[in-house]
């Protein structure tokens, strides 16, 4: 019992881990409790923290600090595979807009805080990790206090304050993201539901989703060529599944040749619907059908790694088996299967054919939940090890004291992403299954959160009853003011608002504000938005903490 009892009070590595743990479960406990139908998430974890440090729980300050960079690191680095996918598109889409109002919010932010500063003649060493907190960036912190104790000596006093300051604008810049998304979501009167299906249907081009059509065959340039033929005039419109001739439904050969009258049944979308019936003839939408007798539907799980990174086309599936691949599942996203698409290890396939034949196609192309189950070690520990290479390069800013870094965050974000875009380097594969991605995604963002609440809960209450109540209204305008402000010109821009929440929580580099954003509707479009600014952001909020902490001490 004894030794128990010192777990309590030590303040070791295991009494350390003691109350990470505590904190932890405690607090998502709590961020489950709904009031009015909102509740903390996963930032319950940071206010049991704070409730902890607050009553004396002794932790290990270099456990604490390392746990909460590589807690960070983790989830920064599963966000960037996750989206990695869709990142290159986004950009593509709307990736220069958002990133614009992402720096205004950022510049707003700092402007606010210098007009603070004048308007009630608050210290420079206070008003910046007021900063810091308001808009919940730990990198701009720790590059705010470098510059502090390189210019002033024996400022050790100062830094502490500074990171005091950050801690009691922390919360407040939490809650006011959450709190503006939601003002954002009631001004409007948004549906979430309505918005996740609109981004869905941009994401897979001018028409939606992909829908199941049939074509009967009336052009007669098309009647006497072969299916081979139709594949290559139509790859990219239309993705054959089965035929249809004179009511006998068949699954052709390339080699077939094509009859006035026959009908062809697959997948389109709705912007091509047009071009097909000018190129084939009368079009239906078919819908989602049974296929019946001597054909099937199947949904394969991709997982030979031997064929990973080949094209339908080099994989030759329908030139083996008496089938079609019609549709491929990856990230998400939905889209037409075309011969020069890559598949790659964990995407799901959609195949009709021969339902003799659907197994061995299943063994053929994987389909084993065992081998998807596989931790892929190797290449996530590869990609961390670059990020935190990358993260560590200075970024030499004349006039600065210190150069630029875009740390522990933003380096395996940014090879988190390059490595979700391409999926695979030679034969290294870096798909992580979203479960395997959700856990550490959720572990990382409990050790970081859990980590800044012990450590900032010892002094919270003193620093606030002696005075500090006032930085928390500090901490409040720089928060409201230009995340409210970019919210409306975004939504007034039309943008998504799933995706506004995703910039907003991004523009912020505020994990539980993207959480909370996660929590209204299950998507992709709030992460995406997060990966699309975080990279400028973070450079932004990391450089402007310097620049601001340079100019005014001098």
């Amino acid at each position: 019992m004894e030794e128990i009892i010192k777990l309590f009070t030590g303040s070791g590595t295991a009494s350390t881990l003691l109350f990470l743990s505590l904190t932890g479960m405690v607090g998502i406990a709590l961020g489950r409790v709904k009031v009015g139908g909102v509740g903390l998430g996963i930032a319950g974890v940071l206010f049991i923290g704070l409730i902890a440090g607050h009553f004396g729980a002794r932790v290990d300050e270099h456990v604490l600090h390392f746990v909460k960079e590589f807690g960070l690191i983790l989830f920064i680095y599963s966000i960037g595979l996750e989206v990695g996918p869709r990142f290159v598109s986004s950009l593509r889409n709307n990736g220069l807009k958002i990133n614009l109002l992402a720096a205004a919010l950022v510049l707003m932010g700092v402007a606010c805080a210098v007009i603070l500063k004048f308007t009630f003649n608050i210290d420079t060493h206070v008003i910046v990790g007021i900063l810091c907190g308001a808009v919940t960036n730990t990198p701009s912190l720790g590059a705010a206090q470098q510059v502090i104790a390189e210019q002033i000596p024996n400022s050790g006093a100062l830094t502490q304050q500074t990171g005091m300051a950050y801690a009691i604008a922390y919360p407040i810049g939490v809650i006011g993201i959450i709190i503006t998304m939601l003002l954002i979501r009631a001004f409007f009167k948004i549906s979430v539901k309505d918005e996740r299906e609109r981004y869905q249907r941009e994401l897979a081009g001018l028409s939606g989703q992909p829908e199941a059509v049939n074509l009967e065959i009336v052009n007669q340039a098309l009647v006497g060529q072969t299916v081979g033929f139709m594949r290559k005039t139509l790859d990219g419109e239309f993705a054959l599944s089965r035929m249809c001739r004179r009511g006998n439904f068949f699954m052709p050969e390339d080699k077939e040749i094509l009859q006035l009258g026959d009908r062809l049944y697959g997948v389109s979308t709705a912007d091509k619907f047009d071009d097909l019936r000018l190129k084939v003839g009368p079009l239906q939408e078919t819908g989602e059908v049974e296929i019946t007798g001597r054909l099937g539907m199947e949904h394969i799980v991709f997982t030979n790694k031997k064929l990973a990174g080949k094209t339908i086309k080099q994989i030759g599936v329908s030139r083996r088996f008496p089938v079609n691949i019609t549709r491929i599942f990856r990230a998400g996203v939905e889209f037409i299967a075309t011969e020069d698409d890559t598949v790659e290890f964990g995407d799901t396939i959609r195949i009709v054919g021969e339902r003799a034949r659907l197994k061995e196609v299943a063994t053929f192309l994987g389909d084993s939940n065992e081998t998807l189950a596989h931790p892929n070690i190797i290449p996530i520990m590869l990609g961390i090890l670059a990020g935190v290479l990358i993260g560590s390069i200075p970024i030499a800013i004349p006039g600065l004291p210190a150069p630029a870094k875009l740390g522990l965050a933003g380096g395996p974000l940014v090879v988190a992403l390059y490595l979700g875009h391409k999926g695979r380097i030679s034969k290294l594969s870096f798909y992580m299954t979203p479960s395997a991605n959700l856990f550490i995604r959720e572990l990382g963002i409990v050790l970081f959160l859990a980590c800044v609440g012990l450590s900032a809960g010892g002094g919270f209450v003193n620093a606030i009853t002696n005075g500090g109540y006032i930085w928390l209204l500090y901490g409040a305008v720089i928060t409201f003011l230009p995340v409210l402000a970019v919210g409306l010109i975004a939504r007034f821009m039309k943008i998504n608002y799933l995706t506004i929440s995703g910039l907003l929580a991004g523009a912020m580099t505020d994990p539980p504000a993207l959480e909370f954003a996660n929590s209204q509707i299950s998507g992709q479009a709030q992460s995406t938005a997060y990966a699309t600014v975080y990279p400028l952001t973070m450079f932004l909020r990391v450089l402007t903490a310097q620049i601001m902490t340079l100019t005014l001490l001098g």
